[in-house]
C-alpha cells in the first residue's frame, strides 16, 4: 500500500510540473502570435500607403473613362 501511495505522489508531482510548463509555454506562444500579428499589420499599412497614390490615380482614370462612355 505504501508503494502505491508513493507512486501516486510521484505522478501528481509530474502532472503538476506538466501543468506549470504548459501554462508558461502558452503565455510565450501568445506573445509570439501578437508580435507576428503586429508585424503583419505594420507591413500591410506600409504597402497600402505606398500603393495608395498609384491606386488612386488608376481609379481616377477609370472613373473618367467610364463617365465618357454613353449609354445606348
Amino acid at each position: 500500500m505504501g508503494s502505491r501511495r508513493a507512486l501516486l505522489v510521484v505522478w501528481r508531482r509530474r502532472l503538476a510540473a506538466a501543468r506549470r510548463s504548459a501554462t508558461a509555454d502558452e503565455g510565450q506562444v501568445l506573445v509570439e502570435y501578437a508580435l507576428v500579428l503586429a508585424l503583419i499589420a505594420v507591413l500591410t499599412i506600409g504597402v497600402l500607403q505606398a500603393l495608395g497614390q498609384s491606386a488612386s490615380g488608376v481609379l481616377s482614370r477609370m472613373s473618367t473613362s467610364i463617365s465618357v462612355v454613353s449609354n445606348p
